[in-house]
């Protein structure tokens, strides 16, 4: 499974050291100030994007763990990298700009055919090879090559669809823009739950939510239903992993069987996932009840937090980072 998000990952690292209250705040300055960077041709935003997206990979190896898991978790969302990527270059064609790359492409009688043997050769060869996101750009690529063959070598072939493959300065770094900012807020986004223990994460929401409470707002439950659901998502995918399995060790081939097999397989593999589900609820709520949780009663905690030197240092840094993108964003 590619999903990684909600796996926790012990350590000893700066990261992992941090109050929890902290880490989340953290996180969300960090976010924050990903988001108010505006995608602009401007050096200084670009400057700044570039500046948080190599933060964010120093944050990695700061809390120790494996640069290539927390890429992982990225395998998940290639496609919708990718085709955000291509939308924002065929959108983003300003008329007072000269493209740097114009290339006459075309959908013919001949092309058709030879992308549908791609697409075809592409899904025999990706469940042989090791590097499966490697060999999707490759198909993605090879998709126009072939376009851009066929009209260069084979014109007026009768029945073409022909359309300028162009690339404008504006839509390169829009879109270039675009990669960093999600790749950015998913890598931060991993390391929270990498780093934070699901109590650690409970004990850190309930606290920032405490205010709410003045309202009447049951801050207790929505902070246990967010980091029991983080906790799950590792598990269910484990379970989703074994029943795969043994579905396929049965004779299934998700792979390489027709849509209407595909259909009959998921429903197959989605059943006893959500009994699995059901019954894991059901235990993890006899047991917390039977360890004396009831909902709404205040209780004690094993863990305290205090936040020390390293935390309010932290705070600080982020949100000097937070003010430093606001000013200049509006300065600038």
């Amino acid at each position: 499974m590619n999903i990684k998000i909600g796996q926790y990952i012990a350590g000893d690292s700066f990261l992992h050291r941090l109050d929890p209250r902290i880490k989340i705040l953290s996180m969300l300055l960090l976010i924050i100030s990903i988001f108010v960077i505006p995608v602009e041709l401007n050096p200084v935003y670009i400057g700044f994007m570039i500046g948080l997206f190599l933060f964010s990979i120093g944050l990695t190896y700061l809390s120790g763990i494996p640069l290539g898991k927390v890429m992982q978790g990225l395998k998940a969302i290639v496609f919708l990298l990718t085709f955000t990527f291509m939308i924002q270059l065929f959108t983003i064609q300003p008329a007072d700009e000269t493209p740097f790359v114009n290339l006459p492409m075309t959908l013919s009688i001949i092309s058709i055919p030879l992308l549908v043997v791609l697409t075809i050769f592409y899904h025999f060869i990706k469940h042989k090879i090791k590097f499966k996101t490697t060999w999707f750009f490759i198909y993605v690529i090879l998709a126009f090559v072939i376009q851009w063959a066929v009209i260069a070598y084979i014109p007026n072939v009768g029945l073409n669809f022909d359309y300028d493959f162009m690339v404008y300065p504006s839509g390169l770094l829009r879109a270039g823009f675009i990669f960093l900012r999600i790749v950015s807020v998913m890598i931060i986004a991993s390391l929270l739950t990498f780093t934070t223990s699901t109590i650690e994460l409970n004990d850190g929401l309930e606290s920032l939510m405490k205010p709410l409470r003045l309202i009447k707002i049951p801050t207790y439950i929505f902070s246990m239903m967010i980091s029991l659901t983080l906790r799950s998502i590792p598990t269910l995918l484990e379970e989703t992993e074994k029943i795969l399995k043994a579905q396929t060790s049965r004779g299934a081939d998700f792979a390489e069987s027709s849509f209407k097999d595909k259909i009959g397989q998921i429903i197959a593999l989605l059943i006893p996932v959500f009994v699995i589900s059901f019954n894991r609820a059901e235990d993890l709520s006899n047991a917390m009840e039977a360890r004396g949780y009831i909902i709404g009663a205040p209780r004690t905690k094993i863990d305290t937090y205090k936040i020390d030197t390293k935390d309010i240092v932290t705070m600080v840094l982020m949100s000097i980072l937070l003010i430093s993108v606001v000013v200049i964003r509006y300065a600038v």
